[in-house]
């Protein structure tokens, strides 16, 4: 049985009460229906998979897997670059040996299949992560000054490269996993380091040779490890900001995985207060989850029964579902629809012969003694027989939320807002419920007061519904001290469900009513109150959609 997530107590900062939207710019995602929610995958293996013989399927028909990802709603590839994945003999390290020439090959299909395309420049010769950020072996010897210019150079030609050939990205991230720095030991931070005046510096290098080929049509990410760590990124983004204040860039990434990253709830308020402090849109570059257990190529796993306890999800194809839907949801509650959705981290790395995280060459070059082995096959998207599995419907858009008028933005100042209906009971009148400035996203939110006792409630009934398991959800603000305050779900053809509504009077706060299973195509939702004089409480954006 999987454990239920729940939202209710995330707390998010008192800020986030203030009608912040008008401060800055609204999100890239601005799609009513969801169209251009990110569904991405991160198919840097795959050239290495094709080549040592691995094949894909769906239905029992073989197809191209960039095409079945493609054809069951992927919308965006992730492609890593490294500089030079070679030894002195022309051997390739492995991991997908994803060089220019490959990398472009594979974006060049991506595109083909109507996809869009982020480039993960690593900016060294192998794996970049928080452990290890080498510089590439032609660079080892520079000079600080002549490391800021190469790099410079670097990315301006391989920018010009890529757009030459057709090819330009549409996001590009500058290093991978950089809560440690680039580039090492030039752009080292952590580890008793605070100083980011040479990682800004070498950002702003890099940043500055993406703009000077594709001026600001390519978004620009800097990307973080452990996504549910609130103060990794306040501490990395606000040193780097307060290091380099105008540094150009567009999205912030995290890497996300539900074993080794913290809860739902943390994630929730880390990308929250990224959007709030930092002016930034957030999207997840990395996330996945395992279908099984079992150990595809025998050599072992990254994902194993312990990590299956810790995430709270069955490790099944059901759970990578679950999973990801309950990921979804998080990201499309991050405030003015500036989460931006996810990539899949390596769907297509099943346990084929060879294609390894790396290679005899690729060992000697980190002095690694480690098996090569794909420690992945049981977090992919297909079987180990290459068959796609039922969770690859996971990729489709977000399904859309059925609520009119959800963040009461439609009308300004009011006490009848579209599309809901206000009841008003014992010591309620027409001004106990209204809409006013200081929304959790956008500008408005609704409110219910009054100097006296008062009962009140706002409610909608959402006809035409597919039958099927919905969830509820809305960001509510309260002063607590009423005798009943609560959202519901009811007349959907089960017993009515509500969600009570703690007290959290200097911040928004989520709460959820899931399991909710329609069977006669409509359903009322509403938030009722009974309350004592001077008690309040806010709501907005409300979203009820199917899972």
């Amino acid at each position: 049985m999987k454990k239920v997530v729940t939202f209710g107590l995330i707390i998010v900062l008192a800020i986030m009460g203030l009608g912040s939207s008008s401060l800055y710019s609204k999100a890239s995602r601005t799609s009513s229906d969801y169209s251009d929610f990110i569904r991405g995958v991160d198919i840097s293996m795959l050239a290495q998979i094709e080549e040592l013989g691995g094949k894909y399927y769906q239905n029992g028909v073989q197809k191209d897997a960039i095409k079945i990802l493609a054809d069951n709603g992927a919308n965006y590839v992730r492609l890593r670059l490294w500089v030079n994945p070679y030894d002195s003999n022309g051997n390739s390290y492995g991991g997908g040996h994803n060089d220019y020439a490959t990398t472009l090959a594979l974006a060049k299909r991506a595109k083909a299949a109507g996809m869009k395309v982020l480039i993960d420049f690593h900016l060294s010769d192998y794996w970049a992560d928080p452990g290890t950020q080498s510089k590439p072996k032609a660079w080892k010897d520079l000079s600080y000054s002549s490391l800021k210019t190469t790099l410079y150079n670097y990315m301006k030609t391989t920018m010009t490269n890529f757009k030459n050939a057709g090819c330009t990205p549409d996001m590009v991230q500058i290093g991978n996993e950089t809560s440690s720095g680039i580039l090492w030991d030039d752009g080292l931070v952590g580890s008793g380091n605070d100083d980011f005046t040479k990682l800004g510096e070498l950002l702003n290098s890099a940043i500055t040779g993406v703009r000077d080929v594709v001026g600001s049509s390519t978004k620009i990410i800097l990307h973080l490890d452990n996504g549910g760590s609130y103060s990794l990124y306040t501490w990395w983004f606000g040193s780097l900001l307060e290091s380099q204040p105008n540094l150009d860039f567009d999205i912030v990434g995290l890497t996300y995985y539900p074993m080794w990253h913290g809860t739902l709830d943390e994630l929730q308020y880390n990308m929250n207060n990224i959007v709030n402090t930092y002016n930034k849109d957030v999207c997840v570059v990395e996330t996945a989850y395992g279908w099984t257990t079992a150990d595809g190529d025998g050599l072992g796993s990254s994902f194993n029964e312990t990590d299956a306890t810790n995430a709270g999800y069955p490790a099944t194809v059901q759970g990578q579902i679950d999973f990801m839907d309950d990921l979804e949801s998080v990201i499309l509650n991050v405030p003015d629809n500036r989460g931006l959705g996810f990539f899949y981290w390596e769907p297509e790395w099943t346990p084929v012969d060879g294609a390894y995280w790396g290679t005899e060459a690729g060992k000697a070059y980190i002095n690694d003694d480690g098996i090569l082995s794909n420690p992945w096959d049981n977090l992919t998207l297909f079987d180990f027989n290459g068959n796609a599995l039922d969770s690859i419907k996971i990729l489709n858009a977000p399904t859309k939320n059925t609520v009119t008028n959800p963040s009461f933005e439609l009308n300004g100042v009011t006490n009848t807002p579209t599309g809901w209906n206000v009841w008003l009971g014992t010591g309620a009148d027409t001004s106990t419920v209204k809409t006013e400035w200081g929304g959790y996203s956008e500008d408005y939110k609704l409110s219910f007061w009054d100097d006296s006792n008062y009962t009140c409630s706002i409610y909608q009934t959402i006809s035409g519904l597919e039958n099927g398991t919905y969830s509820l959800s809305a960001w509510i603000m309260s002063s607590g001290g009423q005798s009943k305050c609560q959202i519901y779900a009811k007349n959907y053809g089960g017993t009515e469900k509500i969600g009570a509504v703690p007290t959290s009077d200097i911040g928004w706060m989520r709460v959820t009513i899931d399991n909710i299973q329609v069977t006669n195509g409509k359903c009322e939702i509403g938030l009722y109150t009974i309350a004592n004089a001077n008690n309040w409480v806010n709501i907005d954006q409300i979203i009820f959609r199917k899972k």
